[in-house]
């Protein structure tokens, strides 16, 4: 754990309330006092966003290597150079279906006066004992064939008359039902320089060359290239396991009915997504109710399958916040006030024997993703062995009817549309934390810096893209 984190935290200290903070009560959280050792730099005892996530990253790291097939590394991380064991392709080979012919045989050919050679056979994918082609012969050859000894080019059979003696092919015969095909004699329409249509030996990767670095996420086009140099396995860092755990008496899952005071529990489905997107193994726990026994039991029945645990809701100063009740005896995990909105009050630290990664989420929709998308995406991205942890961010102008209001000394993170022709941004729905609709049409947030209060249409904001 980082070095400045306390090892108790104070139950009875009283949070302090900034009346020009608009957030909603479950958006407020305790966090340490002004004096207190394990406070951030800031006067009022606020945590910066960047000092959150530098004490997250701190602590989380990359999760050892291991050997996966190569179906199961699709979206890990290599972590060791691959070289080429042999060229690909590895021999010539027709990259047409066609006649493997000699230059010289083919010089000067035309519909009029077409070359008429000696079909000496058949070379299927996959050929063995390949027929030598001599002058005045060709062979009859499919794509992917190795071309046969003799044949310096191939002519695709739509310059030919296919072996049927009349004008040009559309296509082959099917060697089933025309055996005959790989006999008798081929007119050829047009002539074919040395290398036509052939793919050279090496001309993809030559052997010992580096096929893919330490580093590469290993994508579709990625697993292709391992299989094909013949790499059944692979040395990576495996996907994270992500818990997602809800907490809330109020909490009814999706597809049952609403009670009085009742409401679908949201954020674990919302979180859960959100870490597959990331990289990661996702795990969605049903919602749990407010109470510290359940939640701890929850918890310790997780820490088995995960590398990462991520909590949402019950990180505030009510009286049922019970993720706070439930973790804050032992000291493992550390909960703060963050400079920010939405999203001030988070949680974060390591549980477990094994010290499992936890952050503690607010419970409010837009708080909960926000925040997921400022430190649970990095440390995720982390845990995997990323170099890149972060959405891009990008400048752009705000598009907008009147000016934005900003909380003073805190950094706001507003839902937006970006516009990349333009270099815009529109603000999408109002800045509460509950307005999940307006989320899901965003693409980006907007950010409005800590020094300001205001930010009015035509101004420069940083933006991230969440897309």
């Amino acid at each position: 754990m980082s070095a400045r984190r306390c090892s108790t935290l104070s139950s009875d200290a009283a949070p302090s309330q900034d009346p020009q903070d608009p957030q909603d009560p479950q958006d407020r959280g305790h966090g340490h006092g002004p004096g207190d050792p394990c406070a951030g730099p800031d006067r009022a005892g606020l945590w910066s966003v960047d000092e959150h996530l530098a004490d997250i990253l701190a602590t989380v790291r990359p999760l050892e290597p291991i050997e996966l097939q190569l179906l199961d590394a699709q979206g890990c991380v290599l972590v060791e150079d691959v070289t080429v064991p042999a060229a690909l392709p590895p021999f010539d080979n027709s990259s047409m279906d066609g006649y493997a012919v000699r230059v010289a045989d083919v010089a000067g050919a035309t519909e009029e006066f077409p070359a008429v050679l000696t079909v000496v056979g058949d070379v299927a994918a996959g050929a063995d004992g390949l027929p030598e082609v001599g002058p005045g012969q060709a062979a009859r050859i499919m794509t992917g064939a190795p071309l046969p000894p003799g044949a310096e080019a191939v002519v695709p059979v739509e310059w030919t008359d296919g072996g049927a003696g009349e004008g040009a092919a559309t296509g082959m015969r099917a060697a089933s039902s025309a055996p005959e095909g790989a006999a008798g004699e081929v007119r050829v329409h047009r002539a074919a320089e040395a290398g036509a249509h052939v793919r050279r030996a090496g001309s993809d990767v030559g052997a010992g060359e580096l096929a893919l670095a330490a580093g590469t996420v290993l994508g579709p086009p990625q697993i292709g290239l391992l299989a094909a140099i013949g790499r059944g396995t692979v040395r990576v860092r495996p996907r994270p396991r992500v818990v997602v755990l809800s907490t809330g008496s109020e909490l009814v899952q999706p597809g049952e009915e609403l009670g009085p005071g009742r409401i679908h529990d949201s954020n674990s489905f919302a979180l859960a997504a959100a870490a597959r997107d990331a990289g990661a193994l996702a795990y969605r726990v049903g919602a749990v109710a407010d109470d510290a026994e359940s939640l701890r039991a929850a918890i310790e029945d997780q820490l088995i399958r995960a590398d990462l645990l991520v909590t949402t809701g019950g990180v505030s100063v009510g009286a049922y916040d019970v993720v706070k009740e439930a973790l804050t005896a032992d000291g493992q995990v550390d909960f703060r006030k963050l400079a920010m909105q939405p999203g001030k009050p988070q949680g974060f630290g390591a549980i477990g024997a094994e010290q499992i990664p936890l952050l503690a989420l607010p419970g409010n929709p837009v708080s909960s993703y926000v925040s997921f998308e400022l430190f649970v995406r990095p440390a995720i991205r982390a845990l995997m062995g990323l170099a890149d942890l972060h959405r891009p961010v990008v400048r752009a102008t705000l598009k907008a009817d009147a000016p934005l209001s900003s909380p003073a000394g805190r950094r706001q993170y507003l839902r937006g549309a970006y516009d990349a022709e333009s270099g815009t941004v529109t603000p999408v729905g109002g800045a509460g934390s509950h307005l999940i609709a307006a989320l899901a049409h965003a693409d980006c947030l907007l950010v409005v810096p800590e020094d300001r209060t205001a930010a009015g249409p035509g101004e420069e904001l940083d933006v991230v893209l969440l897309g």
